[in-house]
């Protein structure tokens, strides 16, 4: 059976605020290396899924800008573009009902777009022990992360029994929401919890029966997409998707499946969430600083400073974030930096558009 591959790529990277922008989001950002974000994604799975059997599903506001960016990655054929943004269960469901069109069954491997992977070789190991488990079960496969440290800014998957037969798998438990610190250092000596990487893997028919099951309003909202050509489909969705429900993958369908199996990873994997997580590419200096472009400091420690056109200079900061682009700086301490979502929700209240 085929391994084919789906990019989520929809996201605006909100945490990445002032440098992420809705027409400029994370994945298109050169955060690690010299590499766009998404570019390192469909390279580091093409020595394991085909380049031609990669797709991407973004929302249309970015679709061009995407292409753009992934050059000869990617032909226009296989960017799958949502009419709205309504999260992650309806661009999964429509794409897997477009692959379905083209594919049959496939083991579909669902992945995020702006993630950082060290070693690649054991990411596409684990990638490809869990495709095939998928081909020969009937669940959804998730690959959790070994977690490193007390992280408060990722969700958390209690693992299981392993499951009959194999050394690796284990059946999933349930799935935690981020928790508090106290919590995060509970289940990080536990040993019995997995960092929740956004991965998912199964055949086509699988999750689409759990679609079913789990999603059937939005499930038969979208079935006649079977029936229609690509024109059709296209003024279908237009006049559909925009009234499917605003649902994540793991509401929608993981945290009330019974069925889901998780393998565990360690190929130094970050989420690079927010900006006190870009020490994950970027290596740490002598004082604990993390600095992209040009800063001169005296007595900093453990600070983020991305200096984009200006030098920065700082003296006697700690544990501090400062951001500098063309038309906004922001500056806010590391441990706040999950609150810049709300940061931008009163930037939007305020009518300023421009700075989003």
């Amino acid at each position: 059976m085929k391994t084919i591959g789906l990019i989520l790529a929809g996201g605006c990277g909100t945490r990445f605020w002032p440098l992420s922008r809705a027409k400029r989001p994370k994945q298109v950002l050169k955060l690690d290396g010299d590499k766009e974000m998404i570019n390192f994604t469909i390279d580091r799975c093409s020595p394991l899924i085909p380049k031609e059997d990669i797709y991407l599903v973004t929302n249309r506001d970015q679709a061009e800008l995407l292409q753009e960016v992934t050059g000869s990655r990617m032909e226009p054929g296989r960017i799958f573009v949502e009419p709205s943004a309504r999260n992650t269960a309806p661009c999964i469901l429509y794409s897997a009902l477009r692959l379905r069109k083209k594919y049959g069954d496939a083991v579909l491997c669902v992945l995020s777009s702006d993630q950082s992977v060290k070693k690649e070789e054991e990411f596409r190991r684990v990638l490809s022990e869990a495709s095939d488990y998928a081909q020969s079960h009937d669940d959804i496969v998730t690959v959790g992360i070994t977690p490193t440290f007390p992280s408060t800014g990722y969700g958390y998957i209690k693992t299981g029994s392993m499951v009959s037969g194999s050394d690796t798998v284990h059946h999933v438990d349930r799935f935690v929401e981020k928790p508090d610190r106290e919590t995060a250092s509970e289940y990080l000596h536990s040993g019995g919890y997995l960092w929740n990487s956004g991965m998912f893997i199964s055949r086509i028919s699988t999750i689409l029966d759990r679609f079913r099951q789990h999603l059937p309003e939005m499930s038969q909202a979208l079935s006649p997409l079977k029936h229609l050509s690509d024109e059709e489909a296209g003024s279908f969705l237009r006049e559909v998707y925009p009234t499917l429900e605003k649902i994540s993958i793991d509401y929608g369908i993981m945290e009330k499946e019974n069925h889901i199996a998780v393998i565990p990873g360690d190929f130094g994997w970050s989420d690079i969430g927010a900006w006190n997580t870009l020490g994950d590419v970027i290596p740490p200096d002598s004082s604990g600083n993390v600095i992209k472009g040009d800063h001169v400091g005296l007595d900093t420690r453990d600070c983020v400073v991305f200096s984009g056109d200006k030098v920065v200079a700082t003296i006697g900061l700690s544990n501090v974030v400062i951001v500098n682009t063309p038309d906004s700086v922001l500056v806010c301490s590391k441990d706040e930096v999950q609150e810049i979502r709300q940061l931008t929700d009163e930037l939007k209240r305020m009518g300023r558009e421009d700075l989003l």
